[in-house]
């Protein structure tokens, strides 16, 4: 697939520009960024204890969630930027974990360009709204507007 320029892309201001492949979440991915995070609440990583919550079973954390943005950018549908250099995360307007998402569900995330401007020649600042869905609910896990910074 060929790619766009920012100032094709900034047309696209306002619409959903692109949603990703479905990805499991799985305990070994839980138990993992509970390492890498310190957070070992038994919410997380103890499947037996977690059964006698209202969730039923393990879940995976709020910031796990918010984390797979990354990854489920790259595997979308989103339009490529041609020539772009690097892109840093900037921060985040809003972020609201709606719904758990059990240990074995699949997700994917969906992407809106809220805005797109250029700061200084060829540095130019997204914000986009992240929503990931959790496959066969309606309440999606997470809703954020995330900001990216990408130079071309």
């Amino acid at each position: 697939m060929s790619g766009v320029t920012p100032a094709e892309l900034a047309g696209r201001v306002g619409e959903v520009i692109g949603s990703s492949d479905w990805m499991l979440v799985d305990q070994d991915m839980v138990n993992k960024f509970a390492d890498a995070t310190g957070d070992h609440q038994f919410i997380h990583v103890n499947e037996e204890m977690a059964k006698m919550t209202p969730f039923g079973g393990t879940i995976a954390h709020g910031f796990l969630s918010l984390s797979l943005l990354p990854v489920l950018m790259a595997k979308s549908t989103c339009p490529k930027i041609d020539g772009v250099k690097m892109g840093v995360n900037y921060g985040g307007n809003k972020t609201r974990f709606l719904s758990p998402v059990r240990v074995g569900k699949r997700v994917r995330a969906h992407f809106k360009l809220l805005e797109l401007e250029e700061k200084r020649p060829g540095q130019w600042q997204q914000t986009i709204e992240y929503t990931l869905e959790i496959e066969g609910q309606e309440k999606p896990a997470c809703i954020a507007e995330w900001i990216t910074q990408f130079f071309v």
